[in-house]
């Protein structure tokens, strides 16, 4: 019994410190740098895990417009590449370039992560948790309310521009900011 009170006890400070929102994450930016998501409170998020060899790959196109199209509105793209399902090139350089040349991509775009198991980023541990669990292929889409707690996923299968993922993406940018 004194063990498991013991361990409870030391496992508090770890409890009290467990991320609340999306804004307590930060990515490996692709370009060097970091990716702090507490810049983008008050924002909606997608946070979209990428890969450039992928039959989804398509779908970077239709991320891209939807960034241009809901940027001023208060959406932030954010792509996580991930090597996870083995169709993502080990460098960085080389996803870039990929992204640029035949995406044009604009949008924020994470170093090269996990996204799924114990080595998952943190953020995709805590929004798997939130969201119907983690992704199961490349390009599955978490949508972040403006105040960082609510986490809608969507499967590699709902494209960026489906009615399911514009209706949601439109009633989460119509939320107004919370006031914390």
């Amino acid at each position: 019994m004194v063990k498991a009170t013991r361990r409870a006890l030391l496992a508090l400070p770890l409890m009290a410190a467990a991320p609340a929102t999306a804004w307590d994450f930060r990515f490996a930016a692709l370009e060097g740098g970091e990716h702090d998501l507490a810049a983008w409170r008050g924002r909606v998020l997608l946070v979209v895990n990428t890969a450039s060899f992928c039959g989804f790959t398509g779908q970077y196109a239709a991320l891209q417009r939807l960034h241009e199209a809901q940027e001023g509105a208060g959406l932030v793209v954010l792509g996580v590449p991930s090597n996870d399902f083995n169709q993502e090139s080990q460098d960085g350089r080389k996803i870039k370039e990929f992204c640029d040349a035949q995406f044009g991509i604009t949008f924020p775009m994470a170093a090269l992560s996990k996204v799924r198991g114990p080595e998952a980023h943190p953020f995709y541990r805590w929004a798997a948790a939130r969201a119907g669990g983690e992704p199961r292929w490349n390009f599955h889409k978490y949508l972040v309310s403006r105040d960082g707690r609510q986490v809608q996923g969507f499967p590699a299968r709902v494209a960026p521009d489906s009615p399911a993922l514009k209706r949601a993406l439109d009633l989460t940018l119509a939320a107004a900011p919370s006031a914390s």
